[in-house]
């Protein structure tokens, strides 16, 4: 077997007893969760701004808010990014 397929098998391995909840190697990289209304009112901005400026879809916005919902993902990442840098990723988008 070549080295690449054994480090391909052993993460495969790894992901899987992750998976089933077992002890194993894998490391999780999770952003932590945003208080998004606090990071928009920080920025003065009101919901429909808020919402233009970063790509979110007003009513996705409103339930994270209220909520209902919680943001995860990419969309977790951006926030994180906006509650650290906000003129950076304004800067950027603009």
């Amino acid at each position: 077997m070549s080295k690449a397929f054994e480090k391909i098998s052993s993460g495969l391995k790894e992901s899987i007893a992750h998976a089933q909840g077992k002890v194993s190697g894998v490391v999780v990289h999770k952003p932590k969760q945003v208080d998004v209304a606090q990071v928009r009112q920080s920025l003065g901005l009101t919901q429909t701004e808020f919402a233009s400026k970063f790509g979110i879809s007003l009513g996705t916005l409103r339930h994270w808010e209220r909520g209902d919902r919680t943001p995860n993902g990419p969309a977790l990442a951006l926030l994180n990014v906006v509650a650290k840098e906000p003129k950076a990723v304004l800067r950027a988008l603009a």
